[in-house]
């Protein structure tokens, strides 16, 4: 009887735990195949993570499932400020009245926001919404959940990643791909800053981790671990 008490436990507690999950839904945005992310809870609340939606027809796919969800966004945060992971800043902050949240370095970023676009022949606006920095460790609390900010520079001066522990994920940004990592050739990227974030931050993470990148599909650390030449070779250093 006892067993068949603990079995239905056990069986209760997966489905409150189901329950009680961030969802992830990913958007594909802009010619540079940004990867957009909301995360909502139980409570249709939202976060908004690297709105790359540039097109009209991108902000109502975006616009669209929110409202289809009923949800009511909540943040807007950046893993850093390249063009194509922030197209959507200004239309997300008008539309929700959200500030942008990121790391300090990435000011510099995006106040080059206009110049970056003429460099890639297409146009923007500068972002004119209010901004608040976020630090390293800091606990972004989201109902029940948490995102912890691991800041990974290399890709970009203030990049960094969202980690959430209990369901053993994180949005990297441009710090890892599938069988990639981020470029280092870009103004205000460096490629030893890069090495030492994966070292520092990733390195001491489960093979479990699921990789949310900024572009490309979503992977494990475990896999890039395997497969990853980039990983592989610092693995061995």
């Amino acid at each position: 009887m006892s067993k068949v008490f603990a079995s239905r436990v056990k069986q209760y507690l997966a489905i409150l735990k189901n329950i009680y999950m961030l969802t992830i839904q990913e958007f594909c945005f802009n010619a540079f195949q940004e990867n957009t992310y909301i995360l909502y809870n139980e409570h249709k609340e939202a976060i908004i993570i690297d709105p790359g939606c540039y097109t009209r027809m991108e902000q109502k796919m975006l616009t669209d499932f929110i409202s289809t969800q009923q949800l009511t966004p909540k943040l807007l945060l950046n893993t850093h400020c390249h063009l194509d992971h922030v197209f959507g800043n200004n239309f997300i902050s008008t539309t929700y009245q959200l500030a942008a949240h990121f790391h300090p370095n990435e000011q510099i970023v995006l106040d080059r926001l206009p110049e970056a676009a003429a460099k890639w022949g297409v146009a923007t606006e500068p972002y004119t919404g209010p901004v608040q920095y976020i630090q390293p460790d800091e606990i972004i609390s989201f109902g029940k959940d948490n995102l912890k900010v691991l800041l990974t520079p290399g890709h970009s001066p203030g990049s960094v990643c969202f980690y959430n522990e209990k369901q053993d994920f994180i949005i990297g940004g441009d710090l890892i791909f599938m069988d990639g990592v981020g470029r280092t050739d870009l103004p205000g990227s460096n490629p030893i800053d890069l090495v030492k974030s994966i070292q520092e931050q990733i390195f001491p993470l489960p093979d479990s981790l699921t990789i949310y990148s900024g572009h490309g599909p979503a992977t494990t650390w475990g896999r890039e671990k395997l497969h990853n030449p980039y990983i592989k070779y610092l693995l061995k250093a």
